[in-house]
């Protein structure tokens, strides 16, 4: 069973990371490989709604960080995606690239995420982090993935590394996060082995308001 963990900050070794380094050690600990992938510091377009991947198995017009990251997406089990807080909400980066990821998939036919566990876990210097949070969890109801909780919202506080240590509670939400995940995956695989079948998907039925 393996875990994808994304961090969608700028900075790579930053209070994000240092996060999802707590995580990490929950999952390592109870048997899970972890993955790694930082979305990076160079600009990322937003979704431009073109169609491209729709016509491309999932394929962005973009050949970029997107693509890369979908294509290693598709060997894991569950998913963390970590994002530092600008203006009360995740990264322009992060937004972009988890716009574009999803969107992608969804319209691609190869969806990669469905029945997927996943969760988010936000960080910040002082605030915005609630509002992140609640972006960064529509991302997984839209596409069937169930969200794994911890014991408070998946937060950790600190303009870097060294400072998010003293957030003792983040850090500790950190761990049950982790090893919350780790459960849902052992329970996933035990309802596999006994024969228990995936929901079925429904077709895709759109209403426009307007016509």
């Amino acid at each position: 069973m393996k875990v994808m963990l994304v961090n969608g900050s700028p900075h790579k070794s930053g209070t994000t990371n240092r996060a999802l380094d707590e995580v990490a050690k929950a999952l390592e600990a109870d048997g899970i490989e972890v993955g790694r992938f930082w979305v990076g510091n160079k600009p990322i377009a937003g979704c431009l709604g073109c169609g491209y991947c729709s016509q491309h198995d999932g394929e962005c017009v973009f050949g970029d960080v997107v693509n890369e990251f979908n294509h290693i997406a598709a060997d894991y089990d569950g998913f963390i995606f970590g994002s530092s807080v600008h203006y009360a909400a995740a990264t322009g980066a992060a937004t972009s690239f988890m716009d574009r990821s999803f969107y992608s998939q969804a319209c691609g036919g190869v969806n990669i995420y469905p029945f997927k566990p996943a969760a988010c876990v936000v960080t910040a210097r002082r605030g915005g982090c609630t509002s992140t949070f609640d972006q960064l969890n529509k991302y997984f109801t839209i596409v069937q993935m169930p969200i794994i909780s911890a014991s408070y919202w998946n937060m950790v506080y600190g303009t870097n590394a060294e400072e998010a240590e003293q957030d003792e509670e983040g850090m500790r939400t950190m761990r049950v996060l982790g090893h919350n995940m780790a459960y849902f995956l052992r329970c996933r695989e035990a309802a596999d082995a006994a024969g228990v079948a995936a929901p079925p998907v429904e077709p895709p039925a759109r209403t426009n308001f307007v016509r």
